[in-house]
């Protein structure tokens, strides 16, 4: 089996599904809903009314992010963060593709299935719930994530792809 990877220095935190798997699918569920709160919520409809035609862009977007971290502000200091499983594992990822990933170690069982948390060097930081299969010890294919995971998942491996072709060009040199 050929797979295309592209390094990535990102870690995981995982643990295999047993029998609590309505554990962490009512996580996943949890945790990829969280990112849709109300000021997404408020600018998703604003942007479908089109009422957002005759504002700038960016300076939109800056006052977004903006109420989006007060509100995390205001999460943390009255204690609020979302509780999260504790994961049996934490461990580096190697290389990534569009749905695989190689582990820095070679402890998975072939043919079982996971549970973990990604998090995704992006802004704002978060973590990227997936479902996974081992295809062999270290070697894993993503059986289960959300779109706009997803969707951030493919962006940053194309963003590694082009640091790595620089790299290479720049050495060249």
């Amino acid at each position: 089996m050929s797979v295309r990877l592209v390094s990535a220095p990102i870690n995981i935190v995982f643990s295999k599904v047993d029998a609590d798997k309505e554990a962490y699918l009512r996580e996943y569920q949890y945790l990829s809903e969280s990112e849709d709160d109300s000021i997404n919520q408020w600018l998703k409809l604003a942007r479908a009314k089109g009422e957002t035609n005759d504002t700038d862009p960016v300076l939109l977007n800056l006052i977004v992010e903006l109420h989006k971290k007060i509100d995390a502000l205001e999460r943390f200091l009255k204690n609020e963060e979302p509780k999260k499983l504790s994961l049996m594992y934490e461990i580096p990822i190697e290389s990534i593709g569009f749905e695989h990933f190689k582990l820095s170690q070679d402890i998975l069982e072939e043919g079982a299935e996971y549970y973990g948390r990604v998090e995704m060097p992006v802004r704002p930081r978060r973590d990227v719930c997936i479902f996974f299969t081992a295809i062999d010890k270290s070697l894993a294919k993503i059986t289960k994530i959300h779109e706009r995971e997803n969707r951030e998942w493919a962006a940053y491996l194309t963003a590694r792809e082009r640091v790595l072709i620089r790299e290479a060009r720049e050495s060249k040199e």
